[in-house]
């Protein structure tokens, strides 16, 4: 069943899909779109340190990124730099140090646009083990925190006076939104997945009247992304990735003639 490379393809599609819909919402509602770069662009070090040493690459990834993101966090107390500006120092930074080493390496040979824009194509039956595994621990993660974080979304002084944590469930949250970077860069690359956290969840902004209904419909909102895209690719012979990326706006511009109400 999984020879079929556009089957493997789907299956690791619909797994990213469904993970991105609930993160994407937080990051929409907590306006993190350039964390989610910042991320994206340390994931580079973190490719060419699995090239490096042969490791797995989500893991090495996942190790990167949440270096990053609990760096983030301490220089967020430890300094009086706004957020935007320590976002930049970090994004520019990691990927200054990326291509730095990319040029040390460069008697390896691996596919840079694959990395830049991910081959979901290419996904294995270890990919999909990772992505779906992967995939409902961050879920069955963002379940357990899920009050504390929204509550903290709505009003931070009164999660904090209520004594939910927002400080420790903001770093899980950042712990999972790694993860998630980490199982799909394959799918989509380092330079796309900020969209296909971003895109489905401000289509369904445009859409929806309620948190719940948001997330439902940024969900939906990915998979038919994915499943277009897909096609779409597979017959006009075009890149997956981008491909996909271009059908969420596509759906987010559909979107734009029905605006609900906002909550």
């Amino acid at each position: 069943m999984f020879d079929d490379f556009l089957f493997r393809a789907l299956v690791a599609g619909i797994g990213i899909a469904l993970v991105t819909g609930p993160l994407g919402c937080f990051v929409v509602w907590r306006r993190l779109s350039f964390f989610g770069d910042t991320l994206a662009h340390s994931s580079l070090l973190g490719v060419l340190l699995s090239i490096s040493f042969d490791i797995n690459v989500a893991l090495s990834v996942f190790a990167v990124a949440s270096i990053v993101s609990l760096i983030l966090l301490r220089l967020e107390k430890s300094t009086y730099l706004a957020g935007d500006s320590l976002l930049g120092l970090l994004s520019h930074s990691s990927l200054a140090i990326g291509l730095v080493v990319l040029g040390f390496l460069s008697f390896i040979r691996f596919d840079i646009m694959g990395v830049l824009f991910g081959d979901i194509l290419s996904v294995n039956v270890n990919d999909l083990l990772i992505i779906w595994i992967g995939g409902a621990l961050i879920l069955l993660t963002l379940r357990f925190i899920w009050k504390p974080l929204f509550a903290s979304t709505v009003n931070y002084e009164l999660a904090e006076a209520e004594g939910m944590k927002p400080e420790k469930v903001k770093a899980v949250f950042t712990i999972l939104l790694a993860a998630l970077i980490a199982i799909s860069i394959k799918m989509v690359g380092l330079l796309l997945i900020t969209g296909m956290l971003i895109i489905p969840a401000a289509m369904a902004r445009n859409l929806s009247e309620n948190p719940k209904q948001m997330v439902f419909l940024s969900i939906i909102g990915g998979l038919l992304s994915v499943c277009i895209g897909l096609y779409t690719s597979f017959e006009i012979n075009t890149s997956s990735g981008p491909t996909i990326i271009l059908v969420a706006l596509i759906l987010f511009i559909l979107s734009l003639t029905k605006i609900k109400k906002k909550y």
